[in-house]
């Protein structure tokens, strides 16, 4: 009963295209088109260096990918089961044609591109999948662009891959996905021309205008409220605006503003990326996100820079509140916080969502302290499930439950859903934050988790208040590795002194018990570092912490 209640509360949310597209993937499969490729369309300007990500590729047929290394054996090993699906993904973008130093490892990208062709049939295996697909395209089109020669072979397969493309595109999943779809049709219309190329471009671009409309939200946040996932759209945007300018006057008439558009949606976007990045110059652990496996913001903005679009400004002292999105920024003194009071994401797609409500995160000096605990992996499992419940995010977890049902590798049944938001600026001295969510509700006794930020030059004070029956109400406080502890004192006055770098952080709490254990921070795919964890026991429906490093 519990599994068909999960499926219900999850697909009650669902579009009907999205139940419709997982019906037809199941029961249509496009078959691959090998007629002659369109011809190429002359370029008339200069194709702009792109945002570039670190190597991957460490000999002819050997590979870097989310921390781990690996070679192909000497045929094959495209599809070996031996790898979790995300790993396979990797090694079909071809990531490492634009990657940093690019240019010296072309002798080993023509042969990787031609194995590709050889021992990849079209329509079989992982790298026919749209996702692994379109990042392909757009990675070879970006590589030719870059004045690399394309082997004829890789010309005809790129054309095979955009029809392909073009039979399956992700209707079933939405979000980032179909955008990506739509992102390497828009590429390969502009790469080939011909009335073959016109339909490619025609339909990318009408589900670009479409989705973007919807999917990038007033503030300039990406919808599905993961700043990893936003940072791909923002080099995907930033992309798309480079190859209109590398083929002007390229665009029917039709499409002729969208570069213009573009461009509006991309300082938006900039703004945002800006305001959810810590002191450290990398984005927050919300929902999942890990740094690396998009450009980094720095590169990013370089990037921007690069194609003309001006400077966009820092975020100034004092409280920014991102009000579509569901994030505030703190910052006084010394003290940067970002706050999760927001929607978990849109209803219908919650794949890349944690069960993070009223979570947060502060740095101190430049240097992040308390940190959501990341993502290293999206296989289905226990670590998959562990890093995505309340228990690795820094906010409050009733009776052992998450905040909102989490499932499956990609799945949410019942969400949480913030309430009682109130933002305050008090002058000089203080920034406070009060919120509320409902994802308790659900529970036998309903219960609201009410929570209060208060944030000065030397202190950050939270207060916790349960409201209902409750059994165990127990806030961590995940910290940074390079954060350890020094002493802990016990309850009814309970504190607990941290050794940072270069100064000492101290909680003291009223209403609860702590104590301190053993974690793991995964700030990148495949990577777990050990850290410690302040679990935060209340012993009343209201608790108070408060962490001060003066």
């Amino acid at each position: 009963m519990h599994i068909i209640a999960n499926y219900f509360h999850t697909i009650r949310h669902l579009r009907p295209i999205q139940i419709y597209g997982r019906i037809w993937s199941k029961l249509y499969k496009p078959r691959p088109d090998l007629r002659p490729a369109p011809p190429l369309r002359i370029r008339t300007d200069t194709w702009t260096a792109p945002a570039r990500r670190e190597p991957s590729m460490t000999g002819p047929g050997a590979l870097d990918l989310l921390n781990r290394r690996w070679e192909l054996p000497a045929y094959g090993g495209w599809n070996d089961p031996c790898h979790e699906k995300l790993w396979l993904y990797h090694l079909h973008y071809f990531d490492d044609l634009n990657a940093r130093g690019s240019e010296q490892r072309t002798h080993w990208h023509v042969p990787f591109l031609q194995r590709w062709i050889q021992e990849n049939p079209p329509g079989h295996g992982n790298g026919w999948e749209p996702y692994p697909l379109s990042l392909r395209i757009v990675n070879w089109i970006k590589w030719t662009l870059a004045g690399n020669r394309l082997p004829e072979i890789a010309v005809h397969s790129l054309a095979v891959q955009a029809r392909y493309l073009g039979g399956c595109l992700e209707y079933r999943v939405m979000g980032n996905h179909l955008l990506a779809n739509a992102k390497a049709l828009a590429f390969a219309g502009l790469f080939f021309e011909g009335d073959e190329a016109t339909r490619w471009l025609d339909k990318g671009l009408r589900i670009l205008e479409n989705e973007l409309r919807e999917q990038i939200l007033a503030d300039g946040g990406h919808f599905e409220r993961s700043p990893m996932y936003h940072s791909i759209i923002l080099e995907d945007l930033l992309d798309l605006y480079n190859l209109a300018h590398t083929y002007p006057n390229s665009l029917p008439p039709r499409w002729a503003s969208l570069p213009r558009q573009w461009a509006h949606t991309i300082q938006k976007m900039r703004v945002w990326l800006k305001v959810m990045c810590h002191p450290d110059g990398q984005i927050g652990l919300f929902n999942d996100a890990a740094w690396d496996d998009a450009p980094s913001p720095l590169e990013l903005e370089t990037y921007a820079h690069h194609l003309g679009l001006g400077t966009v400004p820092n975020p100034a002292e004092g409280l920014t509140h991102l009000r579509s999105s569901g994030y505030v920024r703190l910052q006084r003194g010394p003290a940067v916080a970002l706050l999760d009071v927001g929607e978990m994401g849109p209803d219908y797609l919650l794949g890349h969502a944690h069960a993070d409500t009223l979570t947060f995160e502060l740095s101190l000096f430049g240097a992040r302290v308390i940190v959501n605990t990341g993502t290293s992996t999206y296989s289905a499992g226990p670590e998959r499930q562990w890093q995505r419940s309340t228990a690795a995010h820094n906010t409050v977890e009733i009776d052992g439950q998450d905040s909102a049902e989490m499932w499956g590798a990609f799945r949410v049944a019942r969400r949480a859903r913030p309430i009682e938001l109130v933002v305050s600026e008090e002058g000089e001295s203080e920034l406070w934050v009060r919120c509320a969510h409902n994802g308790y509700r659900r529970l036998s006794d309903p219960i609201v988790h009410r929570r209060v930020w208060r944030l000065s030059e030397d202190m950050l004070q939270i207060q916790d208040d349960v409201e209902g029956n409750f059994s165990v109400a127990l806030a961590r406080f995940h910290f940074h590795p390079r954060v350890v502890p020094l002493e802990t004192a016990s309850y009814p006055s309970a504190s607990v002194r941290l050794k940072a770098p270069d100064y000492v952080l101290t909680c003291n709490t009223q209403g609860a018990e702590c104590s301190m254990q053993q974690s793991v921070f995964h700030p990148r795919f495949g990577v777990s570092i050990p850290n410690f964890c302040l679990n935060v026991t209340l012993k009343s429906k209201t608790a108070l912490y408060q962490f001060s490093w003066r």
